[in-house]
């Protein structure tokens, strides 16, 4: 398994070593200790989620209050996604910034974020499966989100017209998220992440 981190601080792209035969592969697509190594602590499992989602769908940007936060161990079982991690971290040298990594049923990668990123993601292919592992539980009136198209985080997503939930299409701006006092401070999601580490 390699794990290397990404441009934004909290964030890596990991690529499991897959063996295979005539009879199909075989992949450890998670390990606690190599997480664990690179990022500093161990991901306080919590909860696994499951999306199916039709071509050219795009959910997010979603995010967590912190604390607790949020963190998020993604992957694509089934199909292709363009994963995206923005930095909505107030006070973050790469505050705005996104990377995006292609997870697929392929090269199985799958991608890590620290609570107080933003995440989200576009389908590539019809039926894209992904599986999440949360460090904490949904918490009702604790989730937000940015708005996707947000001209302002210029992300580029590889469809013409992403179709949008009805609550990400009304999603503030990342302006409107700061102005209102939406998104989490850097930090103190450092603070949070090195509390983990001790």
């Amino acid at each position: 398994m390699k794990i290397r981190p990404l441009t934004i601080e909290g964030a890596f792209e990991i690529t499991p070593v897959q063996h295979g035969d005539a009879r199909g592969r075989f992949l450890e697509w998670y390990r606690f200790d190599a997480l664990t190594e690179a990022v500093g602590h161990p991901l306080d499992l919590a909860q696994a989620n499951l999306s199916t989602s039709a071509r050219g769908v795009v959910r997010g940007i979603h995010f967590a209050d912190v604390p607790p936060g949020q963190a998020k161990y993604v992957t694509c079982v089934k199909g292709a996604v363009l994963d995206v991690i923005v930095d909505i971290r107030m006070g973050s040298p790469t505050f705005g910034a996104w990377e995006a990594v292609r997870l697929d049923d392929e090269d199985r990668r799958a991608v890590y974020l620290a609570e107080g990123l933003g995440h989200g993601f576009c389908a590539l292919t019809e039926g894209a499966t992904v599986a999440y592992l949360c460090s904490s539980t949904y918490r009702p009136g604790h989730e937000h989100g940015i708005h996707p198209l947000d001209p302002a985080l210029g992300i580029s997503w590889p469809v013409e017209t992403p179709e949008l939930s009805g609550k990400d299409a009304v999603a503030p701006t990342l302006a409107e998220a700061k102005a209102s006092g939406l998104l989490p401070q850097y930090d103190a999601c450092v603070a949070h992440v090195t509390a983990k580490q001790q």
